[in-house]
């Protein structure tokens, strides 16, 4: 009869595989998992920042993708909150997901490694050539993106007055001219000799920036300089590169408080390229 009753009590073999959590109590403090906490640290802080750069309206639309990479983030951390949940998932899938975010931070880190190695680019007096990468103009002048190109430019063209320049650019459906034709007035103002500026200004990137502006030269045989900002110099060289030319990356700075947003529009250029052969 007692062994009847003992039996009843039994909790079933599927039931008793379910896991109990047990909250801490007494004096020591609940424990604040980390992973949501730093995703979800990293969403705010890209919000923020894509807001901050669409009030200020500097530069293209691109701000916008800082807003879904922090709605990303913020989603990743809700869902690192929710362990039961997590720890519900297959492992395979978990797998999955750790090796590809693995992958995909190792392959920002390793561009992005080469796209600093520009920042300092600094070309060799003499040169043949001199080419200004466009970028936009707007209706009161050259953005500050482009400015900053220019004024590079000037200062090696005046450093180098054998050197003849290119400014390659074409117009945007937002602006008013062609930025090879505000370009070349912006030098001619600053003092360099008309005789001196040749001007593109069909291209719409900058695998045609330097395509169109080699039909001047024998790209071939000429030291060329590409003058761009310093995010940039390390795609454009490369690009220069493979077209055959002898080129060299003279880097103009850039806004400080942008360089996240500018190292991150480059990251999906350089892979962008790299996948269209284009360096």
């Amino acid at each position: 009869m007692l062994m009847k009753k003992t039996e009843e009590k039994l909790i079933p073999f599927n039931k008793s595989k379910r896991v109990i959590y047990l909250e801490e109590r007494g004096k020591e403090k609940k424990r604040i998992p980390i992973g949501p906490v730093i995703f979800g640290a990293l969403g705010i802080a890209c919000v923020v920042y894509c807001v901050s750069i669409g009030l200020n309206g500097f530069g293209t639309k691109f701000f916008l993708v800082w807003g879904g990479l922090g709605a990303f983030f913020l989603l990743i951390g809700f869902v690192l909150s929710r362990r039961k949940f997590v720890e519900s998932l297959p492992k395979w899938l978990k797998g999955i997901v750790t090796v590809g975010f693995c992958a995909g931070l190792l392959l920002f880190v390793v561009v992005e490694g080469l796209i600093l190695s520009g920042f300092s680019g600094n070309a060799r007096p003499g040169a043949d050539y001199c080419i200004v990468l466009g970028a936009q103009w707007k209706a009161h002048g050259p953005s500050e993106v482009l400015r900053r190109r220019l004024d590079r430019a000037v200062e090696y063209l005046k450093e180098n007055p054998n050197t003849i320049v290119i400014v390659s650019g074409g117009q945007g459906p937002d602006e008013v001219i062609s930025e090879a034709a505000g370009m070349r007035q912006y030098l001619m103002d600053a003092g360099i000799e008309e005789e001196r500026i040749l001007m593109e200004d069909k291209s719409t990137n900058t695998r045609e920036n330097l395509a169109f502006s080699a039909e001047f030269f024998d790209k071939e045989n000429s030291r060329t300089v590409i003058v761009t900002n310093n995010f940039h110099v390390f795609r454009a060289v490369k690009i220069a590169e493979k077209q055959g030319y002898q080129a060299e990356g003279l880097s103009a700075g850039s806004v400080a408080w942008m360089a996240p947003n500018n190292l991150l529009r480059e990251f999906f250029g350089v892979v962008k390229d790299f996948l269209a052969g284009n360096m």
